[in-house]
Formats: structure tokens, C-alpha cells, sequence
């Protein structure tokens, strides 16, 4: 198992991308408490891990309240004993021109996607340095690479946000043995982009720039996250992984 004896925590965890990972930990060995704001959703992936007999706890976790994230690493440390990596994957989606998106949608995609990742990492750090080092994986996106005229702005900087900070992280405590890398996924079948998926003209033209002609599925980004979170990239950090199906290489 590649995560045995490893604890991890996971926002987001409730459904898509993040239901997977904390699924894929489980198996994979590790004790995993994961959050979100969707209770009843996070308790039931928690009891199907538990029938998969893996070891999991939910907890409600709003990425942008700094006592949730304090809750979410105590938890951890309390149930588990410490904390050796974090996974910062809750986001949100608000698709807008710059011109129709309001102050209220940019306050809310930053506070989510880019205020979330450094809550999420500022209260996990002294947890991984007590337990001799760790592994933080955050899932930005090929926006935060690339823009796409038909892309949201808002999303764009705060995936932008997202790997930066990923980068000063990993420079101020890779000598602390705390790992920081970025995911960089493509479009993904997950809820986040249904609207493109169910609407034929949308997809039509999202496929037109994508070289392998499908949209990625939420477990090849797991797997990505799972081969980072592990000690199998002990050497990597500050890195980007792009899963994009070829995408951000035109």
C-alpha cells in the first residue's frame, strides 16, 4: 500500500474529485479525514469507505473559516495522532465575463479556491512539522496556466493564486521536509462542468482543443494526487502536474 501508515486531509470531499481521493487513500492505506459542506453527502462517502474497510472520518469543513480548518487538523491529530499530508481540493466554478462577474463572485471564487488553499496549508504546516515533515497537493487547473477566451477570469486568478502559492510553500519548507505541489487538471466529467458536457455545442468545442477527444475522469487525477502525496515523489516539490489530456501543449 503506498500510503501505509500516512494521515491524510482532504477538503472537498464530499463528491467528485475529492470522494475519489479519499477513497483512492483509503485503499491505498492511509487514515483520511475529509471535509466539506455537503454533510450528508461527506457521511455518506465516509460509510462506504468504512464498508471497503478503510478508515475514514467526515468532517464539516468551509474552507474559507479558519476555525473549520483548525476542527478539520485536530481532528486528525486527535483521532489519528498526526498529520502527514493535505490536499486542497474543494473549489468552485463561477463562469463569467469580467464584465458581468460581481464583486460578490469574486470575493466568493478567492475565498474558496485561493483563500481556502492558504488556510488549508497555514494550519496543517506546524501538524506535518511535529510529525517530521509531510506532503501538500493542490489541485489548481490548466487555468491557472493558461486563459481561455471563453474562460471564467475570476477562476483563472485564483487557480493562478493557487499555484503560486504552492511554489513559496514549497521553497520556505522544503528544508522542513514539507512537500508543496500543484495538480494542473484539464476538463474533468465531474459536477463542476456538467453544463459544458450536457450542452452538444459546448462540447463540440471543447473537444475541438482537446488532442486526445474525451474529457479526463476524476480518477486520473486521483492517481496523479496519490503518486505526489506519496513518498514515491520524496524529490518533488514546487513542481506542476498537468493532467489535460494534452491541452496546455498547443
Amino acid at each position: 500500500m503506498r500510503l501505509e501508515g500516512k494521515v491524510a486531509l482532504i477538503s472537498g470531499g464530499a463528491r467528485g474529485q475529492g470522494a475519489v481521493e479519499a477513497k483512492l487513500f483509503a485503499r491505498e492505506g492511509a487514515k483520511v479525514v475529509f471535509g466539506d459542506i455537503l454533510d450528508e453527502s461527506g457521511k455518506q462517502v465516509e460509510a462506504e469507505i468504512h464498508e471497503a474497510g478503510g478508515e475514514a472520518a467526515y468532517v464539516h469543513l468551509d474552507v474559507t473559516r479558519e476555525d473549520d480548518w483548525r476542527t478539520a487538523v485536530n481532528t486528525a491529530i486527535d483521532r489519528y495522532g498526526k498529520l502527514d499530508i493535505l490536499v486542497n481540493n474543494a473549489g468552485i466554478l463561477i463562469r463569467k465575463g469580467i464584465e458581468d462577474t460581481t464583486e460578490e463572485d469574486w470575493d466568493r471564487i478567492m475565498g474558496v479556491n485561493a483563500k481556502g488553499a492558504f488556510l488549508g496549508t497555514k494550519h496543517s504546516i506546524p501538524a506535518m512539522r511535529q510529525a517530521g515533515g509531510g506532503s501538500i497537493v493542490n489541485i489548481s487547473s490548466t487555468a491557472g496556466l493558461v486563459a481561455s477566451p471563453s474562460g471564467s477570469a475570476s477562476y483563472t486568478a485564483s487557480k493562478g493564486a493557487v499555484r503560486l502559492l504552492t511554489k513559496s510553500t514549497a521553497v520556505q519548507y522544503a528544508k522542513e521536509g514539507i512537500r508543496c505541489n500543484s495538480i494542473h487538471p484539464g476538463p474533468i466529467d465531474t459536477d463542476m462542468i456538467q453544463e459544458t458536457l450536457t450542452d452538444p455545442a459546448k462540447l463540440e468545442e471543447r473537444m475541438q482543443r482537446l488532442p486526445m477527444g474525451r474529457v479526463g475522469t476524476a480518477d486520473e487525477i486521483a492517481y496523479g494526487v496519490l503518486y505526489l502525496a506519496s513518498e514515491e515523489a520524496s524529490f518533488v516539490t514546487g513542481s506542476e502536474l498537468v493532467i489535460d489530456g494534452g491541452t496546455t501543449a498547443q
